[in-house]
């Protein structure tokens, strides 16, 4: 299958080593505004795909990422940010990245060659046709990803992936395919930068408009976050004292703590009110 890769096209820039400090991140900013304008471009099917993994959790299935590389630690990194912001169930949105937990921090780059990996993993959790896999690829041939997809075509599991080139494997694979093109790279092919920045903006609409679907924010607060640290409680004791009325900071810390969300708080407080 031939596929463009413009992520491996040449920077339109020359002589890097050559320009001052100023102009190496002017140059890259002139290239950063561009992202969010391609992205502006896939919104119709970031809205598809949204919708089609709101519809898996409704049933009671589960949205996993699956990637390598850059790619593979901003899906981990999503999904690792459900819980505590939206007091989820961490096996909800799972990351899978090829060469497991170790390659987060250190590249273990020849995981990604395997077409079996991706869909190997998936494995240990047990995935139905209840679930969404989403395959996050820049380049869109990885085989860790495609291989992962295909599999899932195959057993009838929806499928969904984030590539910045057009008419990747990938997306071949793909129910809900976002191709967001961002162009070559500021580096020659240093998919980090550009498609990166482009991915990640991706997947924040994704987990963001799904957990507003599915209730998780009220108005424009993270009503369910996890109160875990001085300043999730701080700030979850004055979403509750402006949502109740409550105006002793410590009354309302005191409930806040004892019911372990804002969301919680609040339906104590009205269910007593019902009494």
């Amino acid at each position: 299958m031939d596929v463009e890769k413009v992520t491996e096209q040449p920077s339109p820039y020359r002589h890097l080593e050559q320009m001052s400090i100023s102009e190496i991140v002017r140059n890259i900013n002139e290239e950063d505004k561009k992202v969010a304008y391609a992205v502006e471009k896939i919104l119709p099917q970031v809205e598809s795909m949204v919708a089609a993994a709101v519809s898996k959790l409704e049933e009671g299935g589960r949205i996993f990422y699956v990637g390598a590389g850059t790619s593979g630690r901003l899906g981990v990194l999503d999904a690792s940010e459900c819980p505590p912001t939206y007091g989820v169930s961490a096996d909800l949105v799972v990351g899978l990245m090829a060469g497991g937990d170790d390659a987060l921090r250190f590249g273990i780059e020849d995981a990604e060659d395997d077409p079996e990996g991706g869909w190997n993993d998936l494995q240990q959790y047990n995935v139905t046709v209840n679930d969404i896999v989403i395959g996050i690829a820049a380049s869109g041939t990885t085989p860790y990803v495609w291989g992962a997809l295909k599999h899932c075509r195959e057993q009838g599991i929806t499928t969904g992936c984030i590539v910045c080139n057009p008419n990747s494997i990938v997306a071949k694979y793909a129910d809900h395919p976002i191709e967001v093109i961002v162009g070559p790279e500021f580096v020659t092919g240093s998919t980090r930068m550009k498609s990166g920045t482009a991915q990640k903006m991706v997947l924040n609409m994704i987990s963001t408009a799904v957990m507003i679907r599915m209730g998780r924010v009220y108005d424009n607060r993270m009503v369910h976050m996890e109160i875990s640290n001085d300043k999730l409680v701080d700030r979850g004791t004055k979403m509750l004292m402006e949502k109740t009325g409550i105006k002793d900071y410590e009354e309302a810390k005191a409930f806040l703590l004892k019911h372990g969300s804002v969301q919680s708080a609040v339906e104590k407080l009205n269910n007593d009110l019902c009494l």
